[in-house]
């Protein structure tokens, strides 16, 4: 060991310094490969992520449309129900609108968790 400005001095062994650089080039190599692979996959998770909310769109919109249809068939059932003359026409109407409930729910989205309708 040197002594230079009262400074002790040492050479890095030659072998240790290459295998400190030959290591250090492992592991930037490894973080690269990492860095790469966590890429590709978030990569991945968004084009997941867009598909599935495409899907949840595409499913909510259809799930209104049939709501509103829904909607729209029970406040016509209710002014028809409102003029009926009697009790006959009542069952007639409420029979009426059963079948065609059930008719809308064939034809609901069948993609939906949609519980049946229920019957006024």
């Amino acid at each position: 060991m040197d002594m230079k400005d009262g400074i002790p001095h040492f050479e890095v062994p030659a072998e240790l310094r290459a295998m400190t650089e030959k290591n250090m080039e492992q592991a930037r190599a490894a973080f690269n490969a990492f860095m790469s692979a966590a890429q590709q996959a978030l990569s991945q998770f968004e084009g997941h992520a867009k598909a599935v909310q495409a899907g949840a769109k595409d499913v909510s919109e259809k799930a209104m449309s049939y709501a509103e249809r829904n909607v729209a068939n029970t406040f016509a059932f209710a002014d028809r129900l409102v003029k009926a003359k009697d009790i006959q026409q009542v069952i007639a109407l409420q029979t009426e609108f059963a079948q065609a409930q059930m008719r809308n729910w064939r034809h609901r989205p069948r993609n939906s968790a949609m519980p049946p309708p229920r019957s006024p």
